[in-house]
């Protein structure tokens, strides 16, 4: 699944994202949605979420089905 629709994403699940200050090398951090930040269905560049660990990134991977 793809990050992109807001759609594949809740709360609870595990994904891989791309933090501000990674953008630049794309490292991805793996964690647990805790909140959902982008409110439209789309986003091209990944929704916007809110990590367990307090950590804000944009989806690139979804680990759970």
């Amino acid at each position: 699944m793809d990050g992109q629709h807001r759609a594949n994403i809740k709360p609870g699940m595990e994904v891989g994202v791309v933090m501000k200050a990674d953008q630049r090398s794309g490292k991805i951090t793996t964690g647990i949605v805790k909140q959902l930040l982008t409110k439209s269905a789309f986003h091209p560049h990944g929704i916007k979420v809110r990590l367990d660990s307090g950590d804000v990134g944009r989806v690139k991977e979804v680990y759970d089905a």
